[in-house]
């Protein structure tokens, strides 16, 4: 169910992989998308499997989730907690979300962009992006961090989770030329010598220079069969998702 499971002082977070789910064949099993080719009640159900296992009792009403759009809007859950629709318990359009509401769970989903979650030295700020191509030169990376401060956070630590390496994320050598303009630390080189992107490198200049204290718990999701990949398998790619909260 996880690549990795840690906690933070009060506060817990995870990165899934793609087993212990129902979902079948080409999603099987932990696909952890609201939408797209399987099966709904699958994809309810393994949303439930894994708030049961992360957040035993909480329930999928405490789950805050997003639409994911690729750029740089930073949603806050409340003392309300979290937004609902019939499909998705679906809280937002953005790419990030912070709270300081222990009980909530925030998650933000990929399939080979990167996964960021974030908490505070405290464990009372915490926060979640979903960071690819696009968000990267956007700022959502920043966006969250400043979304958290303005909340009251003191020091930030980061936890990067799996996505596409730079060894395998080929791109037009204008897209990487356009994209390393705003990110240097961005421009790679795929195993096979063509131009590509490495945006978890990206993702870590970022933080890092937001003095976010980065620990990276990558790895590359084309290459690991444990970990979908929509650069490997395309539409049939399902999703894993980082997820963290705030023991209540």
């Amino acid at each position: 169910m996880y690549a990795a499971h840690l906690t933070h002082g009060p506060v817990e977070l995870a990165f899934t992989d793609r087993h212990g789910g129902v979902s079948g064949a080409p999603y099987d099993s932990l696909n952890l998308a609201w939408a797209g080719g399987d099966e709904p009640q699958a994809m309810a159900e393994n949303h439930r499997l894994v708030m049961a296992d992360f957040a035993p009792g909480s329930g999928l009403e405490s789950l805050a989730q997003l639409s994911q759009v690729h750029g740089n809007e930073v949603a806050m859950v409340g003392a309300d907690g979290p937004a609902h629709d019939v499909h998705g318990h679906l809280h937002a359009v953005g790419d990030g979300l912070v709270t300081t509401q222990p009980g909530v769970s925030l998650m933000v989903r990929a399939a080979d962009c990167v996964p960021v979650l974030f908490a505070d030295e405290s464990g009372t700020v915490i926060g979640a992006a979903h960071c690819g191509r696009p968000g990267l030169v956007a700022g959502i990376v920043h966006a969250t961090v400043a979304a958290m401060r303005s909340l009251g956070a003191g020091p930030l630590t980061a936890w990067v989770g799996p996505h596409v390496c730079g060894r395998c994320y080929e791109v037009p050598e204008q897209m990487r030329d356009d994209v390393a303009a705003v990110e240097p630390d961005s421009r790679a080189t795929t195993s096979w010598g063509t131009p590509s992107l490495d945006i978890g490198a990206g993702v870590r200049a970022q933080l890092e220079r937001d003095g976010v204290e980065v620990v990276d718990l990558s790895t590359c999701t084309r290459e690991s069969p444990d970990l979908f990949s929509y650069r490997r398998d395309g539409r049939e790619s399902g999703r894993q998702a980082g997820i963290i909260r705030i023991a209540s």
